[in-house]
């Protein structure tokens, strides 16, 4: 299935969104937790609405890691085995493909102190073979692309950070993540990306923003053509008070825009991950940033990533409210692209603001508003 309307190809609802219980750092979770095969008949049901086109996945969404089975994937007779296929027959039933595979390198806590840039040559070891298994079941679901989520590769005390060597581990971690791909013959892989973040989950991170990603994509990896990234926008970016329209304008300029994690922040906060659109500011940044990608001519998938309100989280119904929620980011999208398609080139003899003001009264269907006294 395609969505194709304007520079959106296909809607992706990643696994992680549907099934957050909606915890927080002051508040245990809201929802019971819910099976990955419940939550694929979710994103299914979502699919044959016709909400959404595809999904993503953590591997830890779909199935547990135990270190000690870094190949249970592969074993006909384990438990995880057979959770893929039961999942994989859902999603193919309701025709929804698969657009990005991540390892979860954050969640165990035997990367409390990073994944692949972690300074115990062990535990760099272990995360090598979880990105591997993590490959593989993207291969599985036949992904498109592989995310390097920067997890817990960050730091609190700079002192106690080896720079010398620090983003030679990294490098390492995503070329070995490159050959594996190619030894394997993973053709389903059409690219990878870095999704960077500023300061989520540790205080800081060795790349916090896209313009750290493309610099270190281009100084350090073996296979530059074969990486891109994946901003989240609103939310990482905004965390580091950067704006959306000039994240999307730099990525594209360069190539490096492979597809957009999509869902609204207030700037400068913790990781708010509200829905599309909701929230208190960010309606203009998001809408001008759909014109942007309309304007440059990128076409791409669009990923959520995000979750329902707290508030919003129904311990008495959860199906109802995980539904609503795909149901909001979908009609949320729709409302952006609408107004994104009311702006009209500018006049190039007007100044700045005029340009700015008239551009919002396109958007909201204000043309004929005047500041003159009537």
């Amino acid at each position: 299935m395609q969505y194709n309307q304007d520079f959106i190809t296909m809607r992706s609802m990643p696994f992680w969104c549907v099934a957050n219980p909606l915890p927080d750092p002051f508040g245990g979770r809201v929802l019971e937790p819910i099976s990955s095969v419940d939550t694929a008949k979710l994103i299914a049901w979502g699919g044959r609405e016709g909400y959404l086109e595809a999904t993503g996945f953590h591997d830890d969404d779909l199935v547990d890691w135990n270190p000690d089975t870094p190949e249970d994937d592969l074993e006909p007779a384990s438990r995880t085995y057979a959770t893929l296929r039961e999942i994989k027959k859902i999603l193919d039933e309701a025709g929804v493909v698969m657009n990005s595979a991540v390892c979860n390198l954050h969640g165990n806590k035997l990367f409390r102190n990073g994944g692949l840039c972690n300074p115990d040559p062990e535990i760099r070891r272990l995360a090598r073979l979880k990105v591997e298994r993590s490959l593989r079941i993207g291969n599985f679901f036949n992904a498109k692309h592989f995310i390097y989520w920067v997890a817990r590769d960050g730091f609190e005390v700079p002192v106690a950070v080896n720079w010398n060597e620090v983003y030679d581990w990294l490098a390492d971690g995503l070329n070995h993540a490159r050959d594996y791909i190619k030894s394997q013959n993973f053709d389903n892989y059409i690219g990878a990306t870095i999704e960077p973040k500023p300061n989520e989950p540790r205080g800081h991170m060795f790349l916090p923003t896209s313009g750290h990603a493309v610099g270190f994509i281009l100084g350090k990896l073996n296979d530059p053509d074969f990486w891109g990234v994946n901003p989240e926008l609103l939310q990482h970016e905004s965390m580091a008070l950067q704006n959306a329209v000039l994240t999307v304008g730099y990525l594209c300029s360069l190539g490096k825009l492979k597809f957009l994690h999509f869902g609204s922040q207030i700037k400068a906060q913790f990781d708010n991950d509200f829905p599309p659109l909701v929230g208190p500011e960010g309606l203009k940044e998001t809408v001008q940033m759909f014109h942007t990608l309309n304007r440059v001519g990128w076409r791409g998938v669009l990923e959520y990533d995000c979750h329902m309100l707290r508030a919003e989280g129904d311990p008495d119904d959860p199906t109802a409210c995980h539904k609503r929620f795909i149901v909001n980011c979908a009609e949320a999208t729709e409302i952006a692209l609408t107004l994104a398609r009311r702006i009209r080139e500018p006049d190039p003899t007007a100044n700045a603001s005029s340009i700015d003001l008239e551009a919002i009264r396109q958007m909201c269907g204000l043309d004929g508003a005047s500041g003159r006294r009537a």
